[in-house]
Formats: C-alpha cells, sequence, structure tokens
C-alpha cells in the first residue's frame, strides 16, 4: 500500500470527558466506493485517530470508479489500515469496544470486504457488531463535528430534529431526521444525482476526476450569467429533484461551440452550470422548509452532508437560505464530508446506544434506503 495515498486525518483538539467514566470506543469501516478508511472515535465526540486510503489515482484514467478494480483495492488496503489506525490511536483491540461497517448501501464488492473484515473482528473478540447505513454514516456525521459559515462560523452543535440536504456522487435527497433511524424522506432527485451530473460535466469539459471540486474551483473565477441553463421544476410544487436536463444542456452547448474551449470559457460555463444546480437545491430546500414548519415541529438547523457538502457555493447559499427562516446553519468539516471511517464509527455509536446491535447473520446491500431502518 503506497504511503501517498494514505491520508491521516488530523481533527485539531478533542473534546473533553465531562464525565468520570471511560467513554465508549469503537473502531468504524467505510468501504463502500474508492476510499478504505478506519477510524476510531469515542463516545465524547473525540476522533483518536482516522485514516482514509484513496483509490482515485487507481480510476482516474477511466474518468469514474471502476467496480472491479475498487473492490480488489479494498481487499489488498484494509489489513494494513485497520492496523495503522489502531497503532495510530495507541490502542489494541482490546481496548474497543464496539465494531461497526459499513453494510450498505454501495458498490457490493467493496462492501463486502469491509464488512467481512469487521465481522471476523467481532466474531474473534466477542465484541458488538453495529451495522452501519452508509447513508445514516452521513446523516449523523454531523453531530460528530459541524462547522458554520464554510467552516470560519465557529463549531455547531446539531440536535434532532434537523433538516438534511444529504448530496453525494450517487444520492440527493432531503430528509427530516427526528432521530437515529428515524428518517422522513421530503424529496429526492428523479434522475441524476447532484454530484453525478458535476463529474459528467467536468468529464465533457475534459476537467478530470472527480469532477466536482475541479468544477467549483474553476467557477468562482466564471460568470455565473454567462449562459443560459435550464433550472428543472422549479416552477413546480414538491421538493423532488431533476439534474438529467441541466447535464443535456450541457452537451448542448458544448455541440454548439466552435473552436477550442479556453479558460475563460470553462470558467464561464462552470460559474453558470453551478449557478443553476444551487438555484435548483435552494429552491427545493425552501419548499421542504414550507412543508415541515406547517406539518411538524419546526427544525431549529438546516444540515448538508455528503460529499457535494464540499462545494463552497451550495454550503453559502443554503447558510443564506438558514439565515432567512431563522435557523442554523451546519456542515460537517470538509475531511468529513466525503466517504469516511469516523462517520461510520459516529453512527455505529449512536446505534449502540440504543441497542441495535447485530443478533444474527446479516446481508449486506447494494440498495439500502435510509427510510428501511
Amino acid at each position: 500500500m503506497s504511503e501517498e495515498k494514505i491520508i491521516k486525518i488530523d481533527m485539531g483538539e478533542q473534546i473533553s470527558n465531562d464525565g468520570g467514566n471511560r467513554p465508549v470506543l469503537c473502531l468504524g469501516i467505510e468501504s463502500s466506493c474508492d476510499e478504505t478508511s478506519a477510524a476510531i472515535v469515542d463516545s465524547n465526540r473525540n476522533i483518536l485517530a482516522h485514516i482514509i486510503y484513496s483509490q482515485i489515482p487507481e480510476h482516474q484514467k477511466y474518468g469514474g470508479v471502476v467496480p472491479e478494480l475498487a473492490a480488489r483495492a479494498h481487499i489488498l488496503a484494509i489489513d494494513d489500515v485497520i492496523r495503522q489506525t489502531l497503532a495510530n490511536a495507541g490502542k489494541t483491540i482490546d481496548d474497543i469496544d464496539v465494531i461497526a461497517a459499513t453494510a450498505g448501501p454501495g458498490l457490493i464488492g467493496g462492501v463486502l470486504v469491509g464488512w467481512m473484515a469487521a465481522t471476523g473482528i467481532a466474531q474473534a473478540t466477542n465484541k458488538p457488531l453495529v451495522a452501519v447505513n452508509h447513508l445514516e454514516g452521513h446523516a449523523l456525521v454531523p453531530r460528530l463535528r459541524a462547522t458554520a459559515a464554510n467552516g470560519t462560523g465557529g463549531d455547531v452543535k446539531v440536535e434532532f430534529p434537523y433538516l438534511l440536504m444529504l448530496a453525494s456522487g450517487g444520492h440527493c435527497q432531503i430528509l427530516l431526521v427526528r432521530g437515529v433511524g428515524q428518517y422522513e424522506l421530503i424529496g429526492q432527485t428523479l434522475d441524476d444525482s447532484a454530484g453525478e451530473a458535476y463529474d459528467k460535466v467536468a468529464k465533457m469539459l475534459g476537467l478530470g476526476y472527480p469532477g466536482g471540486p475541479i468544477v467549483d474551483a474553476r467557477a468562482q473565477n466564471g460568470n455565473p450569467h454567462a449562459l443560459q441553463f435550464p433550472r428543472p421544476l422549479c416552477d413546480k410544487a414538491g421538493c423532488d429533484f431533476s439534474f438529467s436536463g441541466i447535464k443535456t444542456a450541457a452537451r448542448t452547448f458544448l455541440d454548439r461551440t466552435t473552436g477550442p474551449l479556453t479558460d475563460e470559457y470553462i470558467n464561464d460555463f462552470c460559474a453558470s452550470f453551478q449557478a443553476s444546480v444551487v438555484d435548483c437545491i435552494i429552491n427545493r430546500l425552501t419548499h421542504a422548509l414550507a412543508d415541515v414548519r406547517v406539518h411538524d415541529a419546526a427544525p431549529r438547523t438546516l444540515v448538508v452532508a455528503g460529499g457535494v457538502a464540499k462545494n463552497s457555493a451550495i454550503r453559502t447559499a443554503m447558510e443564506a437560505l438558514a439565515q432567512q427562516h431563522g435557523m442554523l446553519f451546519a456542515a460537517p468539516p470538509m475531511n468529513l464530508c466525503t466517504d469516511n471511517g469516523a462517520m461510520i464509527a459516529w453512527a455505529g455509536l449512536e446505534n449502540f446506544n440504543i441497542g441495535r446491535v447485530v443478533r444474527e447473520p446479516i446481508a449486506p446491500r447494494p440498495r439500502w434506503p435510509l427510510t428501511e431502518l
């Protein structure tokens, strides 16, 4: 396993233990897509160690994740990642109280690697095992660590209930989070996810993979009004998304372009594309806020999570929306937005605290909606 692909996460100062009892330690394992990650998190919200082994170099040449290559890379990396995580925390497996791992949804080959590793450890050590829904990991990680105002507004404490925008390369949902395992789907994409649209537009422009961060960076130097991208469903009631029309418009604009793509044109293209995505997200969230405030106890916090939560324009727009509605805005730190072991360890602890542990063999799932928890 090459050292340059290992990201050792430094989370800064730990949160002090307010109680006299030893905190519960959870080893979390994540392998649902193209990162092999493990972390040790305690019940006082301290991240003792966290390692992410990135597979991006293996997949960049193909412009996206190749499932078989991803599964093989997980097999090669998983043992070393777990060992190094324990060593970095100064712990042995005997010190760990709970084992947690992603059991779905995700690329099933990768999910199986992490889940079988966790199952083997739990059986060999007679420790409780928690099957974590990968999406719940994203949904709950803001309760582990969250900041406001693109990370410059200080720490935010996220309490239930909260309204969550969960956006990644494979998912785009608005959820009312009432508690651990309690998720009400308010809206979702009818076709592509926001992250998928970003990656495909980046591929059209020849910008590389992963495309989301590249498009975001180029957009910051462009004119968001240069091209008139559509805003699908923004004139309709409801909270569902549609991004395929935006992607189709991108293809149409490029097909009509003659001559080489200049840096200025690419920047304007990215800015215009991103403006349409942000407008759609804010429009749908505005409808969702109106809906949950009329029919339910009003959530006090608006949260974004998932890989797309790293996007600067989306964070800024959602923060402004929260302020307009007198709400807090919260987002995970940038290094906890993409897939990571810390979110799985924290979700494992949250589920362990309410007695949700594995009591009989289960099969990992490539599809596992949050509403089925």
